[in-house]
């Protein structure tokens, strides 16, 4: 405000020596003492370009130089009014300007108040100096008076309106920091959210996403290099649910996976705004909860069924064995009936290792994890796995990797590996009618994991059916009982890792163990 009047001030001072030097305005002003004139609207524009120099020093905010200022202007409009006639030049009319913007800029009222009485002395004291000189005529002296009211009033009414603006200001600016602060609470919860928010347009085109969304559909990516991707270029499903519920404004949530390795999601769109642009909200979760829990529940099942099975299917089934064992000893038995004696056997030890799966799933302690060296321990452990009667299998490891410490449940872990090469090697012979399978040892730096992957030559898995690879009860051999690849994910969820199917670059199946990676 302080700035507007200077430059007002300014152009004032060069129009009042305009007005001298123009015949058609010379006589309104400097009629009396052209001398006196001339002096002070010279001395007042060189205050002003003065003033225009110095605006970028602290000292305007100073009430006491302010008042100074001001009064300054006082004194130089009341001397040019006088050397030009007084009232009836109607330059003291200039001073209503000043006394407002007085009672704007200064915050003190009682300063301004002051300004207004020295105003409205000043234009009497004048008024009535040049009457006793015989310049001007008695009545004078009501124009006068009137312009000190006039003065009074304008600025009580402008100090009541900037005191009630200021107030507003004060308010607003309040307000916007509020508001400021609450944005960037915003900015931070949405940040680290678990759930991933997406802002998406009409177009399919990703504007805003928080990190969560960036770790979910693109971890490899820093998230700044995020914004403006198609939703198709993080995943077809996701892009294909969008259009769905845009063109049906309906949607059914069906989990996902953004990558063959990534974990399961589930999205949820929210109309932002019905305008032209017609943003969307796409809420991204990890759906890797939902799952444990119903497989929780699944195993809260079986493990209230454990004493019933024990007792009501395990005896039964072991009496069962014993008289088709004892039937088989039979001398008059045929060949043919001693084959059904064998299906017997085969398909009781089949229930029988059922019931011990599940019931080694109920029986589970809490894993005990430690650090295991991977580069000594995996060799270890394969040569005792092919000594406990593998002498045909061929099973190489590649870890390059010496000094790489895992955490698990040591006793866990040689399940897990030992479920999967029976799975490898089975599979492998009956593809390629030999007994070979490899454990491969790599790092996901984006992740911080170690990969163990446990890779066959078997035919692999159609890809409609490995959606229940780890599932229980599922299998797609006839000796299998469906619990062990079950059992192995469990084994490694209780571990905090990870255990899903995947084809390597050469079309080979493999099973991947990620762990939580502890590098020396």
């Amino acid at each position: 405000m302080f700035r507007i009047y200077v430059a007002y001030r300014s152009m004032l001072s060069v129009v009042l020596l305009i007005m001298l030097i123009s015949p058609n305005t010379r006589p309104l002003v400097g009629a009396l003492n052209p001398v006196l004139y001339v002096g002070v609207a010279s001395a007042y524009l060189a205050s002003s370009a003065l003033l225009l120099a110095a605006l970028a020093w602290q000292w305007r905010f100073n009430q006491r130089a302010l008042f100074a200022v001001f009064l300054v202007d006082i004194v130089a409009l009341v001397l040019m009014a006088d050397a030009s006639g007084g009232m009836i030049s109607g330059l003291p009319v200039l001073l209503v300007i000043t006394v407002a913007a007085s009672s704007v800029i200064i915050p003190n009222r009682t300063l301004a108040t002051l300004l207004a009485a020295i105003s409205s002395l000043a234009i009497l004291s004048d008024t009535v100096w040049l009457i006793l000189r015989d310049s001007l005529e008695i009545n004078a002296l009501f124009p006068a008076g009137l312009l000190g009211l006039l003065i009074f009033g304008v600025s009580l009414m402008v100090q009541f309106v900037a005191t009630r603006l200021g107030r507003a200001e004060e308010l607003a600016r309040s307000r916007a920091s509020d508001l400021y602060n609450l944005q960037r609470l915003n900015e931070q919860i949405v940040q680290h959210m678990q759930t991933g928010i997406l802002l998406v347009t009409d177009s399919g085109a990703v504007r805003v996403m928080n990190k969560a969304a960036s770790v979910m559909l693109s971890p490899e990516r820093p998230i700044t290099m995020e914004q403006g991707r198609k939703l198709r270029d993080y995943s077809e499903e996701l892009s294909e649910q969008f259009q769905h519920w845009r063109e049906a404004h309906l949607h059914r949530a069906q989990p996902f996976r953004v990558a063959e390795e990534a974990p399961t999601v589930i999205a949820h769109f929210r109309e932002l705004q019905s305008g032209s642009e017609r943003e969307a909200l796409v809420f991204i979760e990890d759906y890797t909860p939902v799952t444990r829990y119903a497989q929780s529940l699944k195993l809260n099942s079986l493990g209230r069924l454990t004493a019933s099975i024990a007792h009501e299917i395990r005896n039964p089934l072991g009496a069962i064995s014993h008289a088709a064992q004892l039937l088989r000893e039979s001398a008059g038995l045929s060949e043919a009936d001693r084959r059904l004696t064998d299906i017997i056997q085969q398909h009781s030890r089949r229930v029988n290792q059922t019931v011990e799966s599940v019931l080694q799933i109920s029986r589970r302690e809490p894993p005990k994890p430690e650090y295991i060296l991977l580069a000594e321990w995996l060799p270890n452990f394969v040569g005792n796995y092919l000594d406990s009667g593998r002498d045909t299998a061929e099973v190489t490891v590649d870890c390059s990797y010496p000094d790489l410490l895992v955490e698990f449940d040591q006793e866990n872990l040689q399940r897990v590996l030992g479920n999967l090469l029976d799975n490898a090697l089975r599979h492998s012979k009956m593809a390629t009618d030999k007994e070979t399978a490899r454990i491969e040892v790599s790092l996901d730096f984006s992740k911080h994991q170690c990969l163990i992957d446990v890779i066959d030559t078997g035919a692999g898995v159609p890809a409609q059916e490995q959606a229940l690879l780890f599932e229980p009860f599922y299998t797609t051999v006839t000796e299998g009982s469906g619990m062990g690849l079950f059992l192995c994910k469990e084994l490694c969820e209780m571990n905090n890792a990870d255990l899903f199917y995947r084809t390597t670059a050469r079309g080979e199946s493999c099973f991947r163990v990620a762990l939580n990676q502890r590098d020396l």
